[in-house]
C-alpha cells in the first residue's frame, strides 16, 4: 500500500512538472486622473514637484537635470486589476518625486509608461501589467527645473 502511494506521488509530481507555468500578464491601461484620486495620491505626492505625462505642456524648463526610469510592483493577489496597478503607479510615481527632489529639480516632465522599455506616451492614460499574483508599473521622464 505505501509503495503505491509513493508511486501515485511519484506519478503527479512527474506529470505535474511538465505542465508549462502559465502566468497572466495582462497588458492594462487605465486612466492617470483615477489613479491620481485613489490611494490618497495626490496629497501624498504634495506639490514640491510638478509632472507632465506625455506631450502635455509644461512651463518653460530652465534646466534639465537628467533622465530616469522606475519600475514598481505590487502583490495583486485577490485585488481588482484597477486596484493593484493605481498602488504600484503611486509607487511608481513617488519613486520620481524621491529622485527629483534628490536632484533638486521641481518638475518631472515626458513622463512615459516603460514597461519591458517599450515606451508608450499619453498625457491620459498608463499602463501596467497585471498577473494573478503582481501588477507593475514601470514609468520614466526628465527631472527639470521649470519657471514658477
Amino acid at each position: 500500500m505505501k509503495n503505491l502511494m509513493l508511486m501515485m506521488a511519484v506519478a503527479a509530481g512527474i506529470l505535474l512538472s511538465a505542465v508549462p507555468a502559465q502566468a497572466a500578464d495582462r497588458v492594462v491601461m487605465l486612466p492617470l486622473a483615477a489613479a491620481m484620486a485613489d490611494n490618497d495620491a495626490q496629497s501624498r505626492l504634495g506639490d514640491s514637484v510638478h509632472f507632465y505625462f506625455g506631450n502635455q505642456p509644461t512651463p518653460a524648463v530652465q534646466e534639465k537635470l537628467g533622465s530616469n526610469k522606475t519600475s514598481q510592483k505590487t502583490n495583486a493577489f485577490g485585488k481588482s486589476d484597477e486596484k493593484a496597478c493605481n498602488w504600484a503607479f503611486l509607487s511608481a510615481m513617488l519613486s520620481l518625486q524621491k529622485h527629483a527632489q534628490s536632484l533638486g529639480a521641481n518638475a518631472v516632465t515626458n513622463i512615459v509608461s516603460n514597461y519591458n522599455n517599450v515606451e508608450h506616451a499619453s498625457a491620459t492614460e498608463f499602463e501596467c501589467h497585471a498577473g494573478a499574483i503582481m501588477a507593475g508599473v514601470a514609468l520614466k521622464g526628465d527631472f527639470v527645473k521649470v519657471a514658477k
